[in-house]
């Protein structure tokens, strides 16, 4: 007959509900898991030898885990603190590779910008900080570590003294106001820039749409169509934009797509046109504005910040156009010169942003640029050649 334990088990409502908890929840540890099992047949009466054959524990295992949550409760079927292995390195040389990290290879006279887990551990057993290392060690020490000198932050100095001169300028004109007085109705602020650069990419394949459990998949191959210029002029307070294609950037392009919007009304009728540009090299420096107030005396160009071509609202538009409208990049090329054959593609599209102006309108979109388009015409497949075996078949 089993010899009954001395430590007699009870278990309040709590502990029975949470011990029942962890025994059935699968995703309960295999340890914490076993160690309820045996104290829920403890409470339910059963010997530490029909425990041990029941789960195939060995008898000294049942009985610790009794006499542990007999003396701790729930807290006492946690592992209690182990020593573990003794550290191999001290904190002079954990300190000493980190203070290495921290330093450029160059200095070193190693031609590289930046460590590698692996080069670190070299360089610490070069230096006999350490006669061996691992690179893995390394890296769990500079993971640990409160500077992390792989990590960097870009950052400008702010090199313009007038800085909060211009911008206030062009905060107040976003609010309409200028030199202290309200903007009348036959007011205008233009926000104008240029997005340069942009390729013309004609994927080789036709993508394959998005699907149950599949992500969109576009063709990594491409044929190049060159490159275009963007301009465009935001109406901030009306939400109207006026665009422009150009093979480049430039003084000359920029002056169309002025020539464009003060030839249109309301533009050409009004009182006053305030074209709010950054320091680029199409409208740069004083000749800027003396060719803008010699070619319309109605306009007046503002300058932003240097580098600040971020209070531009015409950003806005662009981030807007690059993420609906542009990317992925994938457009029909008829000829070698985009800049012949895109402005044939010329249309009008609603634009799906907001004005941030009090007097916003309906905003309609007069871009013309074939970037502009939200949806293309889907290009037929070509069909598949069995004879062309060197060709993948899609």
């Amino acid at each position: 007959m089993p010899v009954p334990s001395p430590f007699v088990i009870v278990l309040t409502a709590t502990e029975e509900t949470e011990l029942l908890a962890r025994a059935r929840n699968g995703r309960t540890e295999h340890r914490d898991r076993v160690r309820a099992r045996i104290v829920l047949a403890a409470a339910a009466g059963d010997s530490n030898a029909a425990i041990a054959a029941e789960l195939r524990l060995c008898v000294d295992t049942v009985r610790r885990w009794r006499r542990r949550f007999l003396a701790g409760r729930l807290e006492g079927l946690a592992d209690r603190p182990r020593s573990g292995r003794p550290r191999r390195f001290t904190a002079v040389q954990v300190a000493a590779i980190t203070a290495l990290a921290c330093t450029l290879p160059a200095e070193t006279g190693i031609p590289l910008s930046r460590w590698s887990s692996t080069e670190l551990a070299t360089e610490a057993i070069t230096r006999g900080v350490v006669k061996t290392i691992s690179a893995s060690t390394v890296r769990r020490w500079l993971a640990r570590a409160a500077i992390k000198p792989w990590q960097h932050h870009s950052w400008i100095f702010p090199r313009d003294p007038d800085f909060e001169t211009k911008a206030a300028r062009v905060l107040d004109l976003y609010a309409r106001t200028w030199e202290g007085t309200e903007l009348g109705p036959d007011d205008y602020v233009i926000s104008a820039d240029e997005k340069s650069q942009l390729q013309a990419l004609q994927r080789r394949h036709p993508g394959r749409p998005a699907g149950p459990g599949r992500t969109r998949q576009v063709e990594f191959e491409y044929r190049r169509g060159g490159t275009l210029a963007y301009f465009a002029a935001y109406d901030v307070h009306h939400a109207q934009v006026i665009g422009t294609i150009a093979p480049k950037t430039g003084i000359e392009p920029f002056t169309e797509l002025v020539a464009k919007v003060m030839t249109s009304e309301p533009y050409a009728s009004a009182r006053r046109v305030f074209w709010i540009v950054d320091n680029g090299s199409s409208h740069a420096g004083q000749a800027s504005v003396d060719r803008m107030t010699a070619a319309w005396p109605t306009a007046t160009l503002v300058h932003l910040p240097i580098h600040a071509s971020w209070l531009n609202q015409v950003e806005i538009y662009f981030s807007v156009l690059q993420r609906k409208a542009i990317s992925p990049v994938d457009f029909p090329i008829s000829t070698p010169s985009p800049s012949a054959s895109w402005p044939s593609k010329i249309a009008t599209t609603p634009a799906r942003h907001r004005s941030t102006g009090p007097s916003a309108a309906p905003i309609s979109e007069h871009c013309s640029t074939a970037w502009a388009h939200l949806s293309r015409p889907p290009r037929s497949r070509p069909p598949h050649d069995p004879r062309r075996t060197n060709e993948p078949n899609h």
